[in-house]
């Protein structure tokens, strides 16, 4: 118990969602429940139980404190996770950042303005 069992993203205009995260991470949506619900397929490649922390509250975006938890996906490649999340119409609002002994981590604000994160994990460590 107390482990994150689910997590949401919000978006505006939901076929842009989809093709944003679809094309960046690969995942795939199947409508789920209500209209405009989709649950996320993600591929068998993200590592197990989400990894949590408590942190102050910092600026991701100059001038706007976050005020959310805040996701971090597992990517292969940080630099192909960068070329993609432009490719797709995103923007990188934190730039690549090594964390000694666990990856390197970038955070970027998608097409309907939600910010999360994307971490290579040191190979070390898996």
């Amino acid at each position: 118990m107390g482990n994150v069992a689910h997590f949401a993203i919000n978006a505006d205009d939901l076929e842009r969602a989809r093709k944003f995260y679809g094309k960046v991470f690969g995942w795939q949506f199947e409508a789920w429940g209500p209209p405009g619900f989709y649950q996320i397929k993600a591929g068998d490649n993200q590592r197990p139980n989400p990894m949590g922390a408590l942190q102050g509250r910092r600026e991701l975006i100059a001038g706007q404190r976050t005020n959310c938890y805040e996701c971090s996906i597992a990517v292969d490649s940080i630099d192909d996770t960068v070329a993609a999340v432009e490719a797709q119409g995103g923007k990188i609002v934190m730039p690549k950042v090594i964390i000694a002994g666990v990856g390197t981590l970038i955070f970027f604000q998608d097409t309907e303005g939600n910010i999360a994160g994307a971490m290579q994990y040191d190979q070390n460590i898996r």
